[in-house]
């Protein structure tokens, strides 16, 4: 499907889009993050599909059950809204290769750093990913979006500056561009996609 759709910007949730609380057990700790909003209402003025994808092993955990993940992201949606921004699809991994019980206790292709929900984006809304970016603040985002074939971006909010500063030399691969948080990745995407338009 390269080369047709939609470009899209695609977010990791906690630490990323929200505050990086932990496990999100209840509806009351989902935050957004300051500017945020603003981002993904630039991103979509842009015209990219905004997309979420969040791995929520809790659920796999028994921490909580997956009607509780649907409320949250209820809740984000309209945390989003009251500031005149929307994002077009969210998608969760509940698994964990070795917690919890079948069906949920389960080697998936959606947990990052594996690409499925990113690939079922793709499929979902039409998207292009070789024009999309995958922004995140740990290296799970960068390696999944870039096994998806986007250009990513790890921000310094969440786990980001924690894995730039003591992690980075173990590092596979590298992200395309390290943004201080939501709305600088968005901005560096905007510039990019400026200076290789055609002219």
């Amino acid at each position: 499907m390269s080369g047709t759709g939609r470009p899209a910007i695609v977010m990791d949730r906690d630490g990323t889009v929200c505050e990086e609380v932990g496990y999100v057990n209840h509806v009351s700790r989902v935050r957004l993050l300051p500017r945020s909003a603003a981002a993904i209402r630039a991103a979509r003025e842009a015209g990219f599909a905004t997309v979420l994808v969040t791995n929520q092993a809790g659920v796999a955990r028994g921490y909580f059950d997956e009607s509780l993940v649907h409320r949250v992201h209820e809740r984000l949606r309209r945390l989003l809204a009251a500031e005149g921004a929307a994002v077009d699809a969210i998608y969760h991994c509940p698994h964990h290769p070795e917690a919890g019980e079948p069906p949920y206790r389960k080697d998936c292709d959606c947990r990052k750093p594996r690409p499925g929900m990113i690939l079922r984006a793709r499929d979902d809304l039409s998207l292009d990913l070789s024009r999309s970016y995958t922004i995140g603040d740990s290296m799970r985002d960068v390696e999944a979006g870039r096994r998806a074939g986007t250009a990513t971006v790890l921000v310094m909010t969440g786990y980001g500056r924690g894995e730039l500063e003591h992690r980075s030399g173990s590092w596979k691969m590298r992200p395309d561009h390290v943004a201080e948080d939501l709305m600088d990745a968005v901005a560096w995407i905007l510039a990019r996609e400026r200076e290789e338009a055609p002219r």
